[in-house]
């Protein structure tokens, strides 16, 4: 080095994920990369009179954690409103909801996230004259932590326009009553959609899910900056969590813009891949977007490189796509895509080299994904696509082997699964056959055959927070038979959350790992994660956290 590095890290126990040198005790950077790699007396020896000087006191040192899965400006805006997660029985919840109500007086809809599917009792459905008693002045309204259902009061649906039905897109349903009126269940986006209106960023949140679509009316500058204001927030807290990049699960132009101004600004603390997310009303002209996504935002901290889509729902609501009936019903659950207009897509995505990641959670789902991407490759050839599948939840054992001969990324969330221990245990083997659950969650089963198993949050579905979904994968609960042990070694759920990830997103050889040239995204932790008790992993935090060199987060 010819100039002294602008920072150096010591004592540390760095966790390279270099084949060539995977530990060592300490690093420098310098102008936004990763300048030397060696020792603690190697690298202080590097440092000048300017050199900041950080002494990790043993702890781990990594590469900074990429969460793979999310939905940021969602889960920002999610970070303001009322938390419901462990909250069961209605006089729990009217006391949580009536207390926020209070000090919300100007919300058009009292709004709460984190809401169980089971949080009035086990086998029982949540109605609007549940949530009327609980609050029976005011519109209110409250989302599934897996974000595919909102209950809302029958305040709530007559303000949105929802309380006698209304036309919905394939896959969503107003669930309506033998009265000829709504539940107050509503199972998907477009079923939900005029609810998030009636919230405090009117949907603006969520319409990159909902619609892939930017605002209608556009966003004015005062509502710009509220938005922009809430990003930066997540941001920050995304940080606060060693997370120096993120793969959007949800996508259009205005979040790009948004975000676009904020690396101007300086407020741009993760880098950020934000895709192009085509809808099943879509035309396949409409990739035209996703070819000027890609051209016009394209730089280290932000870009457009992926097609999101859906294939289905969610188990818990009976939505996901299923080979064969739910237990005790007729119905297979919901498939929001035509096959043959889903291959047509993934045809054409992959034609204009676009990565591809869908969400599929049901078998059926699952396979008819595989045969997208199948057809795909059939159609254009065999390229280095690395497309993805999305949560991968209830497997059919001869989809398996298809991550494999496909070269199908494997891309799931550890603190989903009920053995996870962030959701509550009980309630997934009654939506599934028994013969379903071996290959449900199969974490260790893909490992074996897709080119990549990766890990990530799904945040605003739980929290961004990386160490509790590494504690899900490594420490998972014992559900018993038929349920099958998944759990996960700590070096490779750690290069499931970091390298993995960098290759995900075809930047293997920039950054994911502490190497000399490398990107400057490092995060130290504030325990040596090797020596803790797996059962203890959650309790490990960040203190400190560095995106291109720059800190964006110190504890």
């Amino acid at each position: 080095m010819t100039q002294p590095p602008d920072t150096v890290i010591l004592n540390g126990r760095l966790v390279t994920f270099d084949p060539d040198r995977p530990h060592a005790e300490a690093l420098a950077i310098a102008g936004g990369l990763i300048a030397a790699v060696g020792t603690t007396s190697e690298i202080r020896a590097l440092a000048g009179p300017g050199t900041r000087v950080f002494d990790a006191g043993g702890a781990t040192v990594l590469p900074g954690f990429i969460d793979s899965h999310v939905h940021l400006f969602g889960g920002s805006v999610e970070l303001g409103y009322l938390d419901l997660y462990g909250v069961t029985g209605e006089d729990a919840l009217t006391q949580k909801v009536r207390d926020w109500a209070a000090d919300c007086p100007d919300d058009t809809v009292v709004f709460a996230v984190q809401a169980d599917y089971a949080i009035l009792g086990h086998g029982r459905a949540t109605t609007r004259h549940d949530l009327d008693r609980v609050l029976p002045d005011r519109p209110f309204a409250m989302f599934a932590p897996d974000h595919h259902t909102i209950w809302a009061n029958t305040k709530a649906l007559d303000a949105a326009g929802l309380l006698h039905g209304a036309v919905v897109d394939k896959g969503a349903q107003i669930v309506m009553g033998e009265d000829g009126l709504a539940t107050g269940e509503l199972q998907e986006p477009s079923a939900y959609a005029p609810v998030l209106r009636l919230t405090r960023h009117a949907g603006r949140d969520m319409m990159g899910l909902i619609t892939g679509a930017d605002p209608e009316p556009p966003a004015t500058p005062a509502e710009r900056a509220r938005d922009k204001a809430a990003i930066a927030r997540g941001m920050k807290h995304c940080a606060s969590h060693g997370i120096t990049g993120l793969h959007n699960m949800d996508g259009n132009f205005y979040q790009l813009d948004l975000l676009s101004e904020m690396e101007a600004e300086g407020t741009l603390l993760c880098r950020t891949e934000i895709p192009f997310h085509y809808k099943s009303f879509d035309p396949l002209d409409r990739f035209d977007e996703a070819a000027e996504m890609r051209r016009r935002y394209d730089t280290d901290m932000l870009w457009c490189n992926r097609v999101k889509m859906f294939m289905d729902g969610v188990t818990e609501s009976r939505t996901a796509l299923m080979l064969r009936p739910y237990p005790g019903t007729d119905h297979v659950g919901d498939a929001v895509f035509d096959p043959d207009h889903f291959n047509a897509a993934c045809i054409r995505a992959d034609a204009m080299g676009f990565q591809i990641a869908t969400h599929a959670i049901g078998d059926l789902a699952i396979r008819r994904t595989l045969d997208g991407y199948e057809a795909a490759r059939t159609a254009n050839g065999v390229r280095d696509a690395r497309h993805r599948v999305e949560h991968i939840e209830v497997l059919h054992p001869d989809d398996l082997p298809r991550f494999g001969t496909l070269d199908v990324v494997a891309s799931m969330q550890p603190g989903h699964a009920p053995f996870g221990g962030i959701f509550p245990a009980a309630g997934m083997s009654d939506l599934l056959h028994d013969d379903q659950i071996p290959l449900t969650f199969a974490w260790r089963d893909l490992r074996r055959v897709a080119p990549r198993l990766c890990f990530s949050t799904d945040w605003p579905v739980i929290g961004v927070e990386v160490m509790p979904s590494v504690k899900a994968a490594v420490a998972p609960l014992t559900l018993g038979a038929p349920w099958r042990d998944q759990s996960q070694g700590l070096m490779e759920t750690l290069k499931s959350y970091t390298a993995d990830n960098a290759w995900l997103e075809f930047n293997e050889h920039r950054k994911g790992m502490l190497r000399r040239g490398m990107m400057a995204d490092v995060v130290v932790m504030s325990d040596d994660l090797a020596s803790m008790p797996p059962s203890d992993l959650d309790r490990a935090r960040a203190t400190l956290t560095l995106c291109a060199g720059r800190v964006t987060w110190e504890a």
